[in-house]
């Protein structure tokens, strides 16, 4: 099963709810319990049962560049010309 990924405005929201936990640094408070609304966001968005805050950053769509036209997985990169999944080389 792949990783659900983020679209622009999902991850925006995920960026701020990992931005209020890391600004929150109440020594007193453990580090997931920081990241339970981070985590609850992109568990009940996704269905996907992350457990590592920091691995929700790079969840986002945007990273990747377009489908591959002989396989459909994402090129690495918008500037890739090479897919890692099949081989094809873009034009």
């Amino acid at each position: 099963m792949e990783v659900p990924m983020l679209d622009k405005e999902e991850y925006v929201n995920a960026k701020e709810l990992y931005s209020k936990a890391m600004h929150g640094n109440n020594p007193q408070v453990g580090r997931l319990v920081r990241f339970k609304p981070l985590l609850d966001y992109y568990n009940k968005l996704t269905g996907w049962n992350e457990t590592e805050p920091n691995a929700i950053l790079h969840h986002r769509i945007e990273q990747y560049g377009p489908p591959c036209e002989n396989c459909g997985k994402p090129y690495r990169t918008s500037q890739a010309t090479y897919c890692a999944a099949c081989g094809h080389k873009r034009t």
